[in-house]
């Protein structure tokens, strides 16, 4: 299989500088390219001058994630795309272990490796972890974090695993699935949209896969910090806009409905812990779900399906009231 390592670049002439070179160093089965989101820093240049081999790709404007990866991805031909963030440092035969799972089943659709904390590399890193999974409610979690329970790597997660979402920080994706599904939806601009894509390539039938062989490791927070109030609102914003989207008929009302009353309780918890611009994030976030309902009501014709879920009903209260703090007490 061709493979293309796909990395989406914003005035991020300092991460490329970093973590560039093992990306090169350690993906020679595959074809590198830095997709800049009309950086005005002289990132593009940097690449041009020291890292030849790189193909650049230049999008006209900065649409986030998911436009800026949609721009990118339509002039590339490879099978596979990996879509790498620009503060991912990858290692030795990182590719291998994913790319050979594609070659064995040709049901699996999309996969993520090992994704460890690149400033405290023995522990999980929370975009990701071990793969993703949410609840009846849309709360994602991972195998080896909940919430803000980071879990050790002690080989626990060391397998290949069926899992319900791969994280955006390093997604390899099956380049004619992800057209199929539609690509990356640009409604949510940044946070979550991996989490609606894999929901839509699932509903079509496809596989995601954990594989535990491949590792590397994630800064996080690179380009939005995880204090950064922005951050917060399109978490909860576009958490309701996958239920809304992809959740079945019988439990989406239901279902958004309790979410929005949990949301409540998190965003005055967010009060009382003197986080007033978090508390108005939420009510943001909120507001503007309102505004979107009409167009993915209408988009839920498309994309709505009946893929599972993980077993847990509520993460939240498996976590705060039955106190079960890691995944394999679920």
């Amino acid at each position: 299989m061709k493979v293309a390592v796909v990395i989406l670049n914003w005035n991020g002439r300092e991460l490329l500088e970093k973590f560039l070179p093992a990306v090169v160093k350690f993906s020679a089965q595959a074809t590198v390219y830095v997709a800049d989101n009309a950086s005005t820093d002289n990132s593009v240049v940097y690449v041009s001058e020291f890292f030849p081999s790189v193909k650049i790709i230049k999008n006209k404007v900065n649409g986030g994630y998911a436009k800026g990866y949609n721009d990118a991805l339509k002039s590339l031909s490879e099978d596979i795309f990996v879509l790498l963030n620009s503060d991912v440092e990858v290692t030795e035969n990182w590719l291998y272990p994913v790319i050979s799972e594609f070659e064995k089943n040709n049901s699996v659709v999309a996969a993520q490796p090992k994704i460890l904390d690149y400033k405290n590399k023995d522990y999980f890193e929370y975009a990701g972890a071990a793969g993703g999974f949410i609840d009846k409610f849309g709360y994602p979690f991972c195998r080896g974090r909940i919430f803000n329970t980071v879990e050790k790597d002690d080989g626990q997660y060391n397998d290949v695993s069926e899992i319900f979402w791969a994280s955006g920080a390093c997604l390899f994706v099956k380049t004619d699935a992800f057209w199929q599904a539609g690509g990356l939806d640009e409604d949510y601009f940044a946070h979550q949209e991996e989490i609606d894509l894999c929901w839509r390539l699932q509903a079509k039938g496809g596989k995601i896969l954990y594989v535990g062989a491949s590792k590397v490791y994630h800064v996080g927070g690179a380009t939005l910090a995880a204090l950064n109030p922005k951050k917060t609102f399109y978490n909860f914003r576009n958490s309701l806009l996958n239920l809304l989207k992809n959740a079945g008929e019988t439990t989406v009302f239901s279902s958004i409905f309790i979410r929005m009353l949990l949301d409540a309780v998190a965003a005055f918890q967010f009060l009382l812990q003197g986080k007033p611009k978090h508390f108005l994030a939420v009510l943001k976030a909120h507001f503007s779900f309102y505004g979107f309902i009409p167009k993915f009501l209408q988009k839920r014709g498309k994309f709505a399906s009946k893929s599972k879920y993980f077993s847990t009903k509520s993460v939240v209260f498996q976590y705060f009231i039955k106190r079960k703090k890691v995944f394999n007490e679920l």
